[in-house]
């Protein structure tokens, strides 16, 4: 059966560059703060974001789409491309939406957007999650370069031979990639269809202007990105979370944790980089524990 959204409101707003999707689920009466859920991409959509939900019932949880991604306007602009945009959106939307107080989940590239946003300090920030974010490019693909040399070897074969004729586009190649996929992307099987909607939409101008041709390749604006520096100047209360298959590894996001003054670690046994898919009920219930806190657990 289909995923079925129950927004209790959704529409676009203005921001710098185009018109940007939101949608909120859960009760504007809700006592809790508010959650701004930011997808990873680049170019991606909110839609695999779906099991944040399941947080609904007790607090509006926020989802917008970026600019050139999902429901929203897709002007192509690399002109639009900068961190610095992306965080004016977090901006517009809270001015908006009229969110004071906020809460802030971000997974990958959405981690990077979050961690930049909550280096600014702004006020009305409660809590903070990275979910495997990318926070140093040079970090993740040494990370996945890893991750690749480990599969199995005929499969890393097929990859290399693609590679070396620049065959990235055929079948062989995206047959290939899969299965890395189904190891440190997503390891349900199948994928649920919420998930494949987010992949059937991604940007690929915009993946491919900001990132490069494929995971392992960073040829785009985010081929220097280092967000490290900004890490120690984090005040909120932070969450970093990721799988033990993850893309963004588990040493990575502990040397995240070390950075962060105020900030604690969860690990997800047998999940990957989509951890909230991989383990849903434990990874709610962990949310739920951090978001509901006023103490580090």
């Amino acid at each position: 059966m289909k995923t079925q959204w129950n927004f209790s409101e959704q529409g676009t707003i203005e921001s710098h560059g185009g018109k940007i999707w939101y949608g909120i689920s859960g009760s504007k009466e809700s006592s809790e703060t508010p959650l701004i859920v930011i997808h990873g991409g680049p170019g991606m959509s909110h839609s695999y974001l779906y099991p944040l939900t399941d947080l609904a019932d007790k607090r509006q949880v926020i989802f917008y789409d970026q600019l050139d991604a999902g429901l929203s306007e897709r002007p192509n602009n690399p002109v639009n491309w900068r961190i610095s945009r992306f965080l004016l959106e977090v901006d517009d939307l809270r001015e908006s939406l009229n969110l004071d107080r906020v809460a802030i989940f971000g997974n990958s590239w959405g981690g990077t957007i979050a961690a930049s946003y909550a280096a600014k300090n702004p006020a009305g920030l409660e809590r903070l999650v990275l979910s495997s974010p990318l926070l140093n490019t040079d970090l993740w693909l040494s990370d996945n370069k890893n991750h690749r040399e480990n599969l199995p070897p005929e499969v890393l074969s097929v990859m290399r031979q693609c590679e070396k004729e620049g065959q990235e586009s055929s079948q062989e190649y995206r047959d290939s990639v899969e299965v890395f996929y189904a190891r440190h992307f997503c390891r349900s099987d199948p994928w649920p269809d919420y998930v494949m909607d987010s992949m059937n939409a991604l940007n690929e101008t915009c993946y491919a202007g900001m990132w490069g041709p494929n995971e392992f390749t960073c040829n785009g604006l985010l081929r220097n990105y280092d967000g490290l520096e900004e890490l120690g100047i984090i005040q909120t209360p932070t969450l970093v979370t990721c799988g033990e298959f993850d893309e963004a590894t588990p040493a990575s996001c502990k040397t995240f944790v070390s950075l962060i003054p105020e900030a604690q670690y969860a690990e997800f046994d047998n999940a990957s980089h989509l951890t909230f898919v991989d383990s849903r009920k434990n990874y709610i219930e962990t949310l739920r524990k951090f978001l509901g806190s006023d103490e580090i657990f």
